[in-house]
Formats: C-alpha cells, structure tokens, sequence
C-alpha cells in the first residue's frame, strides 16, 4: 500500500515520497509534506532553472538559490520562473 501525505503544494491528499530526499529536517519535512507529484514537478523546474541560469551545483550560493527556490516552490509563494520557456503543445 502507497503511503499518503496531504501535500502542502496541491492542498490534497496524494502518494508519499519512499524516503526523504535529503537528510536532517529539511529532508523530514519534505517526507512528511510534499507528494511525488509535487516533487517530480519541482524536479523539473529545478532542471530547468539549473540549466538557464547556469548555475553550478559546486558553487554554494547557487545551491542556496535553489534551495530558497525549492521552499518558495512547495510553498505557493512567487518563485523563479523559467523565461522563454514554453511547455510541449497536449
């Protein structure tokens, strides 16, 4: 049976990610917060961010830009958006 969290980005009851995704209490909150919906689409737009700004993993203040990003994410608040970018025609 699929674990269930009631996910704080789509405000609805949906499947669990399997573990955290990354250690200490950041990584907790998201186990216990954020669907794989939710993280399958901030996975997304991460690479997407990543890939546009150039950032470089390895540097630390472009991780900490994602990282203020991916909590702006989940949350709802007004996040970096990727410009240019239009999404595949369903």
């Amino acid at each position: 049976m699929t674990r269930t969290v009631m996910c704080r980005m789509y405000k609805e009851e949906l499947p669990g990610l399997e573990r955290p995704p990354y250690p200490g209490a950041k990584g907790q909150d998201i186990f216990e917060h954020i669907s794989q919906k939710a993280w399958a689409d901030w996975q997304d737009h991460q690479t997407k961010l990543i890939n546009e700004k150039r950032l470089n993993m390895m540097n630390a203040e472009d991780r900490k830009f994602l990282q203020g990003e991916m909590d702006k994410f989940f949350s709802g608040e007004e996040y970096a958006k990727v410009e240019g970018y239009v999404p595949p025609a369903q």
